[in-house]
């Protein structure tokens, strides 16, 4: 039965369901539905004061009206064993005066007398496993085709694109590298050469400088020129 109906008050649930979680308040609602013409006043008590509040845990209801009453359940450090809950609520109601407001009501007005009447109903308390989270899906999947298929075909595509990228990177890379040492080895090569005049020339130098006494021959002044024209190309090349 999930309500029970006395004849002051109609309440609904008759079990508070608290989803549990560690180290989080959670809270429920009863409603209570007054459908008498009388003003009726309520009392919530609990086996457990420390570990829960309710507000209000005293009131008014008026005649064919409604109160909500919100329960609280501290944040718990401890899951109980088997999720199993041992704490009991007590709802109180008794016919009070028109006049009577939330203030006025007293422990008093509670107590079994003879002539007056006070009902009670008794709530228990339910745990639930906490709500899980959504699986994940992946955006754009196919009707059809799973969600670990659709990662796997894109894990696929996304390692074809690097090795495809490695590879390019790699040719260009031995390109340059074959470039530079082909350059490396002109030069080189230039210098070499470069030098290798220079050493001529120097010899050649000197026997102009030995033979200026005897004069120097025609032939001797055309490859002397040829040489330097030959050492500049190389100088301006390299």
């Amino acid at each position: 039965m999930s309500s029970a109906e006395t004849e002051l008050l109609t309440i609904d649930p008759l079990e508070l369901k608290f989803a549990f979680e560690l180290k989080k308040q959670i809270s429920c609602s009863l409603q209570l539905s007054n459908k008498t013409e009388n003003h009726v006043a309520f009392k919530v008590k609990t086996t457990n004061p420390k570990k829960y509040c309710v507000r209000p845990n005293t009131g008014i209801v008026l005649p064919r009206s409604t109160c909500d009453v919100i329960v609280t359940m501290q944040a718990q450090k401890e899951a109980p064993a088997d999720m199993q809950c041992k704490d009991k609520f007590l709802l109180q109601s008794v016919v009070a005066s028109a006049v009577t407001n939330p203030k006025d009501i007293t422990q008093e007005m509670f107590n079994k007398e003879p002539g007056r009447v006070v009902e009670e109903c008794k709530l228990k308390v339910i745990y639930l496993p906490p709500p899980q989270p959504p699986s994940p899906v992946a955006e754009g999947s196919e009707e059809g085709s799973s969600p670990r298929q659709s990662l796997t075909e894109n894990d696929n595509q996304n390692g074809s694109e690097l090795t495809r990228t490695f590879l390019e990177t790699h040719d260009k890379s031995t390109e340059a590298k074959s470039l530079i040492y082909r350059l490396t080895e002109e030069k080189a090569g230039a210098l070499h050469q470069s030098n290798r005049l220079r050493q001529e020339l120097e010899i050649m130098r000197r026997d102009i400088s030995k033979s200026r006494s005897g004069g120097v021959s025609f032939k001797f002044v055309i490859v002397l020129g040829l040489i330097g024209v030959v050492m500049g190309y190389i100088l301006k090349s390299s």
